[in-house]
């Protein structure tokens, strides 16, 4: 069995961890099921980090880590993978096969379910070619695709899982910004129509304000602000009105 259940699907207390130097300071912030959360902060200060504690991949040298209302800071590697079918991660290369289409490679996650027949298998993955806008690109392969067609097709397969939680890293960095305003419209849409729960790693303060409920500012291992994306503007801290006077440049 877990630790004690948490009211909140994610949630880090008083979060430690240091390698060569403090990365996580005492950090806490929460996100409850359906929300965004945003974590921002310059490169460096944690933000990866932060995901690879949601993960399972690191854990805290202090604290605890909740992930859907379990506390996972204790959990086996046995554990884990339980929750990594709820939780998955898009990660910034896309980390597609090059050698498999784009419907092979959405194939590919599938091929653990047993709910799915072989015909249902290529329906599905129609479908969720369908919802990321890329059903044309089923035959292509990852090298004929732009960076930000390549991060649709990676959240496709992500959501092939059928996971309740989608963590996103970078999903904007390196794609120009039509691809960027489309990647983020599809977070937004994946939101509303299948409820998911998700935390959003970026630089992307337009991307922030887009999807975004809530935003974990971090700075120098603190989490110097969390609360409302619309609440961000007022906060008084000079490094948070240094970063939105650098945006708006």
């Amino acid at each position: 069995m877990g630790g004690p259940l948490s009211e909140h699907y994610i949630e880090f207390q008083h979060v430690y961890k240091t390698f060569d130097y403090p990365v996580l300071v005492d950090v806490n912030f929460h996100v409850d099921a359906g929300q965004t959360l945003a974590i921002i902060g310059r490169s460096g200060v944690g933000k990866s980090v932060s995901l690879g504690h949601i993960m399972g991949f690191l854990k805290p040298d202090a604290g605890r880590i909740t992930v859907s209302y379990e506390d996972i800071t204790g959990f086996t590697e046995a554990q884990l993978r339980a929750i990594r079918k709820k939780v998955t991660m898009v990660f910034q290369s896309g980390a597609l096969f090059d050698s498999l289409s784009v419907g092979e490679n959405i194939l590919f996650s599938l091929e653990l379910r047993e709910d799915y027949t072989q015909h249902n298998k290529e329906d599905v993955v129609d479908g969720l070619l369908s919802m990321v806008d890329l059903l044309e690109y089923r035959d292509l392969y990852p090298g004929d695709l732009s960076t930000g067609h390549r991060r649709a097709v990676a959240i496709a397969r992500a959501l092939a899982a059928q996971p309740e939680c989608v963590l996103y890293d970078e999903p904007t960095t390196m794609v120009d910004p039509i691809m960027s305003d489309h990647i983020g419209n599809l977070m937004l849409r994946l939101k509303r129509q299948l409820r998911l729960t998700s935390v959003v790693v970026t630089h992307d303060l337009e991307l922030m304000r887009k999807v975004a409920d809530a935003v974990v500012v971090l700075h120098e291992g603190k989490a110097i602000y969390f609360g409302p994306v619309v609440d961000l503007e007022d906060s008084p801290h000079p490094h948070i009105q240094d970063f939105l006077a650098r945006d708006r440049v």
